[in-house]
């Protein structure tokens, strides 16, 4: 090696700004590029990207890069993004960039972010969707919540949604200040509704319902009065699961004007907006007592023509009896006689008509009855399936497998100990392993 190179060495600032001027020269256009976001942040309206590319197989990153798109760009980009995908740029979403190379001599390379396709985004987004779909209908869960029945009487409902939030205000108001005068019970489960938190959050929300699932009527989930982005996290599998689970009808008003999500899909029933959803619970109750206004209004006619066919013969009768008496008086004991008979007729003719009305009565009674218990064993009957839907063991025999400590499942890893012993179960047996 040349002793003028250690007597001349280059400064880090010289050197760096010879790469520079090199990526400068070798790359000096623009190309799209295809990658998942592993992170995404606004600084002072900068947008900073961490992007990756996985392997299909394993799942292990084979590629990383940094990204960056300033605020007079991406200030232009993020409304056109946001307004057609209905999300923001979150981790784990795919994009489409247009990037161009950059090495700063300062801060190192990156890549400038001047575009991004949104419809790329979208597409990714509704194959994840189909997929999920995909599997709820495989699980055989999909249509379990339209298979349920909204009470004729729904007026005790569990609300999730933010507290304070617009639109369980809206909500609130529009229904409590129906013009029927009915009254409603309602009973707020707070939930975070936007952002990645959304799918655990509305979860334990239905868990806690779900513990006094025999205190309400319907459930219904709110999300209103913000933007229409971070709508990811009502896309999720596992948020879908529970909802299509859940042993009460689901009703979803979100306040979102694009495709469904897959919530929306396997709820009970789908609002665009949470009035709209408090007026589908008022349609409910209006045309239960438009229905018992016709039923009374059929008793009442069928009681008062009956009174008015028994009011004339029982006139008939009256009229019959005081002759019965002149005849017995005068002894015209043949004509007595058979004026008797005819009253004894008309008189079992009345009994038989009762009777008749009783035991029609009596059917109708055995025949509710009928239906109630039907209607009991097929409830019975999609509790069976959820409950084995739910079965840990067919979990196992599909791949998962369960992490166990001290006898309790893992939820959080970051909760373990180190140095304990965990025991994680899979479709045949069970291993332990050490946390470090």
């Amino acid at each position: 090696m040349n002793k003028d190179t250690f007597d001349k060495p280059l400064s880090l600032l010289e050197l760096n700004s010879l790469v520079a001027a090199v990526v400068d020269i070798s790359l000096p256009d623009e190309y799209w590029v295809e990658a998942e976001l592993s992170e995404a942040r606004e600084v002072r309206g900068h947008c900073y990207m961490e992007l990756v590319e996985k392997d299909e197989f394993s799942n292990t990153p084979t590629a990383r890069a940094s990204a960056k798109c300033w605020a007079s760009r991406w200030s232009l980009l993020r409304p056109k993004f946001e307004r057609i995908t209905g999300q923001r740029l979150h981790a784990g979403m795919k994009v489409m960039l247009r990037v161009r190379a950059q090495f700063h001599a300062a801060y190192g390379f990156s890549w400038i972010v001047s575009d991004i396709n949104p419809e790329y985004t979208m597409g990714d987004l509704a194959r994840r969707r189909q997929e999920i779909v995909r599997q709820l209908k495989a699980e055989g869960v999909f249509d379990l919540q339209k298979e349920l029945r909204l009470p004729l009487f729904a007026q005790r409902i569990a609300v999730i949604s933010s507290e304070g939030a617009a639109g369980y205000g809206d909500f609130s108001r529009q229904l409590h200040d129906n013009q029927g005068g009915y009254i409603y019970k309602v009973e707020l489960f707070a939930a975070v509704m936007q952002g990645e938190a959304v799918e655990q959050s509305v979860i334990a929300a239905l868990g806690r319902i779900y513990e006094r699932v025999d205190d309400f009527d319907a459930v219904v989930v709110i999300r209103g009065g913000g933007a229409t982005s971070d709508m990811s996290g009502f896309d999720t599998l596992a948020l879908a699961e529970n909802v299509a689970n859940f042993p009460l009808p689901v009703i979803t008003g979100i306040g979102h004007e694009r495709d469904e999500c897959v919530l929306d899909m396997v709820a009970f029933a789908r609002m665009k907006t949470p009035t709209a959803a408090a007026q589908f619970l008022i349609d409910n109750l209006q045309r239960t007592a438009l229905r018992l206004d016709q039923l009374a209004d059929r008793i009442a006619d069928r009681v008062q023509r009956r009174m008015d066919v028994e009011r004339v013969r029982l006139a008939s009768l009256s009229e019959r009896i005081p002759m019965l008496f002149s005849l017995v008086k005068t002894k015209e004991w043949g004509r007595a006689d058979r004026l008797m008979q005819r009253i004894t007729t008309a008189a079992n003719r009345l009994l038989v008509t009762a009777e008749t009305h009783v035991n029609t009565l009596q059917r109708s009674i055995e025949m509710s009855v009928r239906r109630k218990i039907d209607n009991e064993h097929h409830r019975l009957e999609l509790l069976a399936q959820r409950v084995e839907a739910e079965n840990p063991d067919r979990l196992l025999r599909r791949g998962y497998s369960i992490t166990t400590y001290n006898g309790k499942a893992v939820r959080d890893a970051a909760q373990l100990p180190k140095g304990v012993l965990v025991e994680t179960h899979v479709e045949k047996g069970t291993f332990k392993s050490r946390v470090e």
